[in-house]
Protein backbone atom coordinates (compact mmCIF):
# COMPACT_ATOMS: atom_id res chain seq x y z
CA UNK A 1 0.00 0.00 0.00
CA UNK A 2 1.28 3.46 -0.89
CA UNK A 3 2.16 5.46 2.21
CA UNK A 4 2.02 8.98 0.74
CA UNK A 5 5.70 9.83 0.69
CA UNK A 6 7.31 13.09 -0.41
CA UNK A 7 7.12 12.21 -4.10
CA UNK A 8 3.35 11.92 -3.97
CA UNK A 9 2.94 15.20 -2.09
CA UNK A 10 5.33 16.92 -4.45
CA UNK A 11 3.40 15.60 -7.45
CA UNK A 12 0.04 16.64 -5.97
CA UNK A 13 1.21 20.14 -5.00
CA UNK A 14 2.81 20.61 -8.42
CA UNK A 15 -0.46 19.75 -10.18
CA UNK A 16 -2.60 21.91 -7.86
CA UNK A 17 -0.32 24.93 -8.17
CA UNK A 18 -0.17 24.48 -11.94
CA UNK A 19 -3.96 24.50 -12.17
CA UNK A 20 -4.16 27.54 -9.87
CA UNK A 21 -1.72 29.43 -12.10
CA UNK A 22 -3.74 28.45 -15.16
CA UNK A 23 -6.94 29.68 -13.50
CA UNK A 24 -5.23 32.98 -12.72
CA UNK A 25 -4.21 33.35 -16.37
CA UNK A 26 -7.85 32.96 -17.43
CA UNK A 27 -8.92 35.56 -14.86
CA UNK A 28 -6.14 37.87 -16.03
CA UNK A 29 -7.34 37.60 -19.63
CA UNK A 30 -10.84 38.61 -18.52
CA UNK A 31 -9.41 41.44 -16.45
CA UNK A 32 -7.39 42.84 -19.34
CA UNK A 33 -10.34 42.45 -21.70
CA UNK A 34 -12.24 44.97 -19.56
CA UNK A 35 -10.23 47.63 -21.39
CA UNK A 36 -12.43 46.97 -24.42
CA UNK A 37 -15.46 48.22 -22.48
CA UNK A 38 -13.92 51.59 -21.70
CA UNK A 39 -11.81 53.15 -18.99
CA UNK A 40 -14.67 53.45 -16.47
CA UNK A 41 -15.42 49.71 -16.53
CA UNK A 42 -11.73 48.88 -16.37
CA UNK A 43 -11.14 51.21 -13.40
CA UNK A 44 -14.07 49.66 -11.52
CA UNK A 45 -12.64 46.21 -12.18
CA UNK A 46 -9.21 47.26 -10.98
CA UNK A 47 -10.67 48.62 -7.73
CA UNK A 48 -11.61 45.06 -6.88
CA UNK A 49 -7.91 44.21 -6.54
CA UNK A 50 -7.61 46.53 -3.54
CA UNK A 51 -9.98 44.44 -1.38
CA UNK A 52 -8.54 42.22 1.34
CA UNK A 53 -10.04 39.05 -0.16
CA UNK A 54 -8.35 39.63 -3.50
CA UNK A 55 -5.10 40.47 -1.71
CA UNK A 56 -5.24 37.05 -0.02
CA UNK A 57 -5.99 35.42 -3.38
CA UNK A 58 -3.01 37.26 -4.89
CA UNK A 59 -0.91 36.02 -2.03
CA UNK A 60 -2.07 32.46 -2.68
CA UNK A 61 -1.12 32.92 -6.34
CA UNK A 62 2.36 34.12 -5.36
CA UNK A 63 2.78 31.11 -3.09
CA UNK A 64 1.63 28.82 -5.88
CA UNK A 65 4.07 30.36 -8.37
CA UNK A 66 6.97 30.07 -5.92
CA UNK A 67 6.21 26.46 -5.04
CA UNK A 68 5.58 25.48 -8.66
CA UNK A 69 8.81 27.09 -9.85
CA UNK A 70 11.07 25.65 -7.15
CA UNK A 71 9.46 22.23 -7.41
CA UNK A 72 9.96 22.35 -11.17
CA UNK A 73 13.67 22.91 -10.60
CA UNK A 74 13.66 19.96 -8.18
CA UNK A 75 12.02 17.77 -10.83
CA UNK A 76 14.63 18.79 -13.40
CA UNK A 77 17.42 17.96 -10.95
CA UNK A 78 15.89 14.53 -10.34
CA UNK A 79 15.60 13.96 -14.09
CA UNK A 80 19.12 15.04 -15.03
CA UNK A 81 21.18 14.07 -11.99
CA UNK A 82 21.89 10.39 -11.56
CA UNK A 83 21.68 10.59 -7.74
CA UNK A 84 18.62 12.86 -7.75
CA UNK A 85 16.15 10.16 -6.75
CA UNK A 86 18.23 9.32 -3.70
CA UNK A 87 17.91 12.92 -2.42
CA UNK A 88 14.26 13.43 -3.38
CA UNK A 89 12.99 13.95 0.19
CA UNK A 90 15.78 16.35 1.09
CA UNK A 91 15.18 18.38 -2.06
CA UNK A 92 11.42 18.48 -1.35
CA UNK A 93 12.07 19.85 2.13
CA UNK A 94 14.48 22.41 0.67
CA UNK A 95 11.83 23.45 -1.86
CA UNK A 96 9.30 23.97 0.95
CA UNK A 97 11.76 25.98 3.03
CA UNK A 98 12.80 28.21 0.12
CA UNK A 99 9.13 28.76 -0.75
CA UNK A 100 8.25 29.84 2.79
CA UNK A 101 11.34 32.05 3.10
CA UNK A 102 10.49 33.76 -0.19
CA UNK A 103 6.79 33.97 0.63
CA UNK A 104 6.98 35.72 4.02
CA UNK A 105 8.48 39.07 2.90
CA UNK A 106 6.21 39.18 -0.13
CA UNK A 107 3.21 38.52 2.12
CA UNK A 108 4.14 41.50 4.26
CA UNK A 109 4.26 43.85 1.27
CA UNK A 110 0.98 42.54 -0.17
CA UNK A 111 -0.95 42.71 3.11
CA UNK A 112 0.62 45.81 4.65
CA UNK A 113 -1.61 48.38 2.93
CA UNK A 114 -4.80 46.47 3.78
CA UNK A 115 -4.18 45.51 7.41
CA UNK A 116 -4.04 48.49 9.78
CA UNK A 117 -2.36 46.59 12.65
CA UNK A 118 0.74 46.17 10.48
CA UNK A 119 1.38 49.92 10.65
CA UNK A 120 0.27 51.03 14.16
CA UNK A 121 2.12 54.37 14.12
CA UNK A 122 -0.14 55.80 11.44
CA UNK A 123 -2.90 58.05 12.65
CA UNK A 124 -6.12 58.74 10.85
CA UNK A 125 -7.53 62.23 10.59
CA UNK A 126 -11.29 62.55 10.94
CA UNK A 127 -13.16 65.62 9.84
Amino acid sequence: MYKGQSGMWSWLLHRITGLAILLFLFIHIVDVSLLGFGPAVYNEGILLFDSIIVRFLSLALIGAVLLHAFNGVRIMIIDFWRKGVRYQLLMFVIVLIITVVGFVPIAYFILEPALPFLHPNTTTITK
